[in-house]
């Protein structure tokens, strides 16, 4: 017995508590993995090798082998806290100054399981290192393509308002309804007795200026309806003289139902240059209106409205749909992401746009990943190229916002691992002890 084996031994337990120590220290950091420190023996060369006798001469570190196994997901309030439920990394780079519209990476590309993330004063969703988080950015209509990862990016602008340019309108009217307008002009919006029924919508010029829109239902003759509208209280249709005209009028069948069916309806418009629809589409043209606070709106023409889901039964009046793809302007005022990492930003116009999608990355050997601080890691010769890819697709994992993962640290174990380790340290210590106790004896040998 030698020195050499019991200094290798507590050099070897001295690593061996510092891992631990760090898994300890670590128990808290979301996103950190565990390492485990693996050793080897060492025996000494020889021209001839080495023979069955003969005896080591100590221990080694081997490696540190990470260990990248699930941890536990805990919630969060903050919907940009984002946890990984099965394979993959996030990946993370910073971005260079002055690059326009177009982002650039500054920097080798960084792999991390910490999804602690939030918006710098740019819009970039970046973690506490000040790194972009990266992947798909969806064009300005929201739409997402597979495409070179690139920095995410929330608006910063709000989103414009957009004139209405589409009514969706389905409603049945009663057929047991009486007549309320046998001759024509006699419609008076202020007085209910000359219409049957009414409903309303929210529509928006190029300012995002609102538009109240109202719809008039009259029953005319058996099965034959007219439908009036206006504006701010500005009906919509006119004729000389300046009395309410309807903008359409609908024959539903004799036998009920659909007007644009099987059943011989027909609907009539007029405006637009008036016609027949046969698909339930007509023209609408609003002209500018005052508001109740004496604002004037913009006009908005080349409306299109769907009256083809009109029905006639013998059931009560009501609206089933109604609905306009307008909207006024609106500031950013929340986010959400699913689990496939597709990132929707929420207005306060109550609209909502996908922005971008998070790309995931997995290794063919994520133990020969480098630690490179700040819970990441960088891709190496060792680990292999990255395989990237959205989440859910393949083997990677589903995310889950509003999560973070814990640490996989199992601190009872480590707390264990450590005392074993102090005891190992120990016993080699107690070797050194013996060899120097031996020592002396031969040096006071006579």
């Amino acid at each position: 017995m030698g020195f050499q084996q019991g200094l290798s031994g507590l050099n070897a337990s001295s690593k061996n508590l510092d891992v631990i120590g760090n898994n300890v220290a670590n128990a808290s950091t979301y996103g950190a993995k565990a390492a485990r420190a693996e050793f080897a023996d060492i025996y000494a060369a020889a021209m001839n090798g080495t023979g069955a006798s003969n005896i080591g001469i100590g221990v080694k570190l081997a490696t540190v082998a990470q260990q990248f196994t699930q941890g536990n997901i805990t919630p969060t309030e903050n919907p940009l806290d984002i946890a990984i439920n099965g394979e993959g990394f996030f990946q993370v780079a910073g971005i260079r100054s002055g690059t326009g519209a177009t982002p650039q990476i500054d920097g080798a590309v960084m792999y991390t399981r910490n999804g602690q993330f939030k918006v710098n004063r740019e819009g970039y969703v970046v973690n506490n290192q000040g790194q972009a988080l990266l992947g798909y950015v969806a064009d300005a209509n929201g739409v997402i393509s597979p495409q070179q990862a690139q920095p995410i990016r929330l608006p910063t602008a709000g989103i414009n308002p957009q004139a209405t340019s589409r009514v969706e309108l389905e409603f049945n009217v009663d057929s047991r309804a009486g007549i309320t307008g046998p001759t024509a002009n006699n419609i008076n919006f202020n007085d209910p007795t000359t219409y049957n029924n009414a409903t309303s919508v929210t529509m928006y010029d190029a300012l995002g200026q609102d538009v109240a829109v109202t719809y008039y239902f009259q029953k005319t003759a058996d099965n034959t309806w007219n439908v009036y509208a206006t504006a701010n209280g500005t009906p919509l249709n006119v004729n000389g003289a300046g009395d309410p005209q309807p903008v359409a009028t609908i024959n539903f069948p004799a036998t009920g139902g659909n007007p644009t069916g099987a059943g011989g309806g027909t609907i009539q418009y007029y405006m637009g240059g008036g016609g027949t629809s046969t698909n339930g589409r007509i023209p609408l043209d609003i002209p500018a209106t005052t508001r109740p606070d004496g604002s004037t709106t913009q006009p908005i023409t080349g409306i299109e409205m769907n009256l083809g889901g009109a029905t006639q039964y013998g059931t009560a009046f009501g609206v089933t749909s109604l609905s306009q793809n307008g909207y006024t302007a609106g500031q950013l005022v929340g986010v959400t992401i699913d689990d496939k990492g597709v990132i929707v930003a929420r207005f306060s116009n109550g609209q909502s746009r996908a922005t971008g999608q998070v790309e995931l990355a997995t290794f063919r050997n994520p133990q020969g990943l480098q630690p490179a601080g700040g819970n990441a890691w960088i891709a190496t010769h060792a680990s292999g190229d990255p395989a990237r890819s959205v989440p859910g697709s393949g083997n990677m994992g589903l995310l889950q916002s509003g999560a973070l993962e814990d640490s996989n640290v199992d601190l009872t174990a480590e707390l264990v691992n450590m005392i074993t380790a102090q005891r190992n340290y120990q016993a080699n210590a107690q070797t050194i002890r013996t060899q120097d106790q031996v020592l002396q004896t031969l040096v006071n040998l006579r």
